[in-house]
């Protein structure tokens, strides 16, 4: 294995990593590729619930007229088209709905009641902006979907207070209930997020599957983000493989991608990847602004001697071995990488992923130690070269 400080000191900085993924390879991608039958016939997978509003508990108003959107996210000059399974999801007839027309009806207790039960949820807390200060995570339950969808109309933000994690799933974790006899990869829950502003979310000492994810974590089932804010979000400051100051993710049913669409990624702080951060992990960035993030970590992967290990991925940081990440439309700016890749960390252990950047902007990302020659702020190491149309790297 050639060391990263070899590399170095010829002056192009291609050090193999190894891999952080479990020694089973993750399965290929194959895009539109069709849902297990077996997965979706689990439980009652298939049974959308009444609907409910308020704490969770049966109501019969018809769904809350939600007010204009207020959220301004994204990129608004990104011109990348927008495949229909990446698009919003329809919530015009909500399963249930957080809250009953006023800001106090609006708490962190229904929003975790909420997410427990599942379905298509909205809120109703009046038409100004509200923030919901969350007390404790709200948690995924597996069985209740398939799909699990919080829409917060453009004018909701959920607040970790600098002190917890906002959202969970995790197909893995027995405490949330196991759906199949392959939790590693099951089609559900379908996770869905859009018109909502997570902020100030922090997962900081929380080691489960590896930690990371200050404002989300997700592994399994599907995961996609639509017209939202991360603002401020945290996780460890150091650690050779962890990350994602707003969304952390491992494993996607086959391998399929993590949808982000026309959503902002701002001020992100973790030993890796201070806004994205997942490991054989695939991802589709659409129309999207990440700026001001930032990996503190110090020592890189694997942890040098005498270091805590991090500092890679200024906004993101990919690793693992099959995967593929494509960002078309977006705006990658002003973030920063104590170690490499200030703006993007891409590690394919087994050198098959690829990556593709099309009509983008990528300036002011400064790696601290090292980057890939010829890609200012990228590290690479996949099949072949980045795949760069329409995008000028600076």
């Amino acid at each position: 294995m050639t060391s990263l400080a070899a590399l170095l000191v010829l002056g192009v900085a291609t050090a193999t990593l190894p891999a952080c993924a479990s020694d089973d390879p993750a399965p290929a991608f194959e895009a539109g590729s069709p849902a297990s039958p077996q997965a979706l016939a689990t439980g009652d997978q298939g049974v959308v619930p009444a609907g409910r509003d308020g704490l969770g508990g049966p109501g019969a108003s018809a769904s809350p007229k939600l007010a204009a959107k207020a959220l301004a996210a994204g990129n608004p000059n990104g011109k990348a088209t927008v495949p229909a399974e990446a698009r919003a999801v329809d919530t015009s007839k909500p399963t249930r709905t957080v809250g009953t027309g006023t800001p106090a009806s609006c708490t962190s207790a229904a929003v975790v009641k909420a997410v427990a039960a599942g379905g298509i949820i909205t809120f109703n807390c009046g038409p100004a902006p509200v923030t919901i200060t969350m007390a404790a995570t709200a948690k995924v339950r597996n069985a209740n979907g398939p799909k699990v969808v919080l829409d917060g109309g453009g004018t909701v933000t959920l607040s970790g207070q600098g002190q917890r994690r906002i959202l969970y799933m995790n197909t893995c974790d027995e405490a949330q209930g196991w759906t199949t006899s392959h939790c590693q990869n099951q089609d559900h829950p379908q996770l869905t997020v859009q018109n909502l502003t997570f902020a100030d979310g922090n997962s900081t000492g929380d080691k489960a599957e590896g930690g990371g994810g200050g404002a989300i974590f997700v592994r399994g089932g599907r995961l996609k983000v639509v017209n939202s804010r991360f603002v401020r979000n945290r996780c460890d400051r150091t650690g050779p493989d962890l990350g994602g100051a707003a969304v952390r993710v491992l494993s996607q049913y086959d391998n399929k991608p993590v949808y982000v669409v026309s959503s902002t990624f701002d001020g992100g702080s973790c030993s890796n990847g201070g806004a994205l951060s997942s490991i054989g992990v695939s991802w589709v960035v659409l129309n999207s602004v990440l700026k001001n993030n930032e990996a503190i970590g110090s020592g890189a992967n694997p942890a040098k001697s005498g270091t805590p290990g991090g500092g890679s991925g200024g906004a993101i940081y990919c690793d693992g071995n099959e995967f593929t990440v494509r960002i078309a439309g977006t705006v990658i700016e002003n973030n920063k990488a104590n170690e490499g890749g200030g703006a993007i960390f891409f590690v394919s252990n087994n050198r098959t992923g690829t990556m593709r950047i099309e009509n983008s902007t990528l300036r002011r990302n400064p790696s601290g130690k090292f980057e890939t020659r010829g890609y200012p702020g990228i590290f690479f190491l996949g099949a072949q070269n980045p795949t760069v149309i329409g995008t000028k790297p600076q």
